[in-house]
């Protein structure tokens, strides 16, 4: 009998509740390599309602257990912008980076990079991608260091926007009628 009243509850809350769950780093690409002193662009792909309205980037050497705090807050609910743009100034060269992009109040990682290469000024690298004119830029300068601050600080994305976008709303939607038509159809049964 149970099943019979949740039906319709349980229906409409799994169909309000799709997500897209995914988050790929699309650059920099395996073996990929920047010099310093060059701006090269960092990109990403990621499910439109998986929930996360900004993460933050930190750039990771495993030879030398060194983090470098890149960007914090980075926003990810416009659809347009899907790339930031590091500039690399006395960067320690090594073969051994890769970019984390994580929750880092709560350290949930959402997606790793490939493996790539820093060289040193002058060298000439032979990246992928290039830049985004659109996209901010930000400079990372000096070896690897955890306990600095982040690069750039990027503003909090309000918690208000993100209920307005249809996918959300819609989902919302359905949960409040789900919830009544249940309600009603404890009442009738």
């Amino acid at each position: 009998m149970f099943l019979l009243r949740a039906a319709p509850y349980l229906l409409l809350t799994a169909l309000a509740s799709s997500v897209s769950a995914y988050f790929v780093v699309t650059s920099p690409k395996l073996n990929d390599q920047w010099a310093n002193g060059d701006t090269r662009m960092v990109s990403w792909s990621k499910g439109a309602l998986d929930g996360i309205s900004s993460f933050d980037i930190e750039m990771s050497r495993m030879s030398t257990d060194g983090l470098t705090l890149v960007a914090k807050n980075v926003p990810s609910l416009d659809s347009s912008q899907k790339s930031i743009n590091i500039l690399l100034q006395d960067v320690p060269p090594g073969d051994d980076y890769f970019l984390l992009f994580i929750n880092s109040t709560h350290g949930v990682m959402h997606a790793t990079s490939p493996r790539f290469s820093i060289l040193a000024t002058g060298a000439t690298s032979n990246s992928s991608a290039a830049t985004n004119a659109k996209a901010p830029t930000v400079t990372v300068s000096g070896a690897p260091n955890p306990t600095q601050a982040f690069a750039t600080t990027f503003a909090v994305v309000s918690g208000a926007s993100r209920l307005l976008r249809a996918g959300q709303t819609w989902g919302v939607f359905g949960a409040v009628i789900a919830g009544v038509l249940s309600a009603v159809w404890t009442l009738l049964c």
